[in-house]
């Protein structure tokens, strides 16, 4: 009789390791139990193996989201970094290019909002586009439909539009949205009426097809380089990031 400890240590190996699944026809009843068991007392006895399988799997499914994501980058570049359903601020000419993907009604993206004016603040050399997103509900995409028609009415006025609203902790919506567009001294019969022709929904469509191909599916998330940072990376994790764009032309020089 083959030695059970022998078959149980090769079809845990082929099915940890190399996905082979071993058919149960190779083996009575009996073996297939005893296989069973050893396995089981196995992991029990060393559970940190498991851990090591979690660990590879998911660092082995970042490096292919990595690069399916830098592939996506390359083919939307152009729509990626400019207008006409984004909005640039700090140095329209600047040497490294950083899109955010946002939602006003975003926690994390109103912390961030302090990272953003902190860096075109410390550094004059970043081009910042920002992305409307709205995820977080209907109010969310009622604020960014206001938004964009507040951009086309006075585009010299968005960044503050965007801060503000941004800023407030009671949540966004048309209301919210039209209040702060009033307070800036912006006709929102204008904006109603832009608003009524639904002529910036094309536009808000075109950002949620190019979060998909980016595989983006949160906020805030940002694009620098070949990469798709996604959540909050706090303002020392811009500058990092910045950096070694224009050190290496990559997020992370470090990395291989």
């Amino acid at each position: 009789m083959r030695s059970i400890t022998t078959i149980a240590a090769a079809t845990f190996l082929c099915g940890m390791f190399t996905s082979y699944a071993v058919s149960q026809e190779s083996f009575d009843a009996t073996e297939t139990q005893e296989i069973e068991t050893i396995v089981r007392d196995y992991l029990i006895a060393n559970p940190e193996v498991l851990v090591e399988a979690m660990n590879a799997l998911q660092e082995k499914q970042d490096a292919e989201q990595k690069t399916a994501q830098a592939d996506a980058i390359g083919k939307v570049r152009e729509q990626l970094n400019s207008a006409p359903e984004g909005m640039v601020l700090g140095n329209p000419d600047g040497d490294v290019t950083v899109t955010e993907f946002f939602d006003y009604n975003c926690g994390y993206c109103r912390q961030a909002l302090d990272d953003m004016t902190a860096l075109l603040e410390e550094d004059g050399n970043v081009r910042f586009v920002l992305k409307e997103f709205p995820i977080l509900g209907m109010g969310s995409l009622e604020a960014a439909r206001v938004a964009m028609a507040f951009r086309d009415l006075a585009p010299e006025k968005y960044r503050e539009f965007h801060e503000t609203l941004l800023s407030k902790r009671s949540g966004a919506d048309k209301a919210s949205a039209l209040d702060v567009a009033e307070g800036l001294g912006v006709d929102t019969a204008k904006i109603e009426e832009i608003l009524a022709a639904s002529t910036n929904m094309k536009a808000l469509q075109d950002i949620q097809v190019l979060a998909s191909d980016l595989r983006i599916n949160g906020t805030p998330s940002y694009v620098i380089g070949e990469e798709v940072l996604q959540a909050r990376v706090g303002l020392e994790g811009l500058k990092n990031a910045i950096a070694s764009m224009r050190e290496c032309g990559k997020v992370d020089c470090g990395a291989g």
